[in-house]
């Protein structure tokens, strides 16, 4: 899924020009973006779960070179998908 397809959908549904819905979707995924740096996550009802965790700083190899390299720590993003989610797919 893109911000195309998603633009897309907004404005069939909406029945709006392209560029409202662009810019409805970029909104969509910037408030998206705010609450998971400001909140460590949220829940779409019927959808899953998204949730901040950190990573560990590690050591990993180069796969071309097979070489030790440092991997610094820092953040993922995990996904969990909800009940409803699930048996529908």
């Amino acid at each position: 899924m893109s911000k195309a397809f998603i633009a897309a959908v907004l404005q069939d549904s909406l029945a709006c020009t392209g560029v409202a819905a662009g810019k409805a979707a970029d909104d969509l995924i910037t408030a998206i973006v705010a609450t998971l740096q400001e909140e460590g996550g949220f829940t779409l009802p019927s959808f899953g779960t998204f949730t901040v965790h950190k990573t560990k700083a590690r050591k990993a190899l180069n796969p071309r070179t097979g070489e030790p390299v440092k991997v610094k720590a820092g953040k993922t993003v995990r996904f969990k998908a909800s009940p409803n989610l699930k048996k529908a797919v």
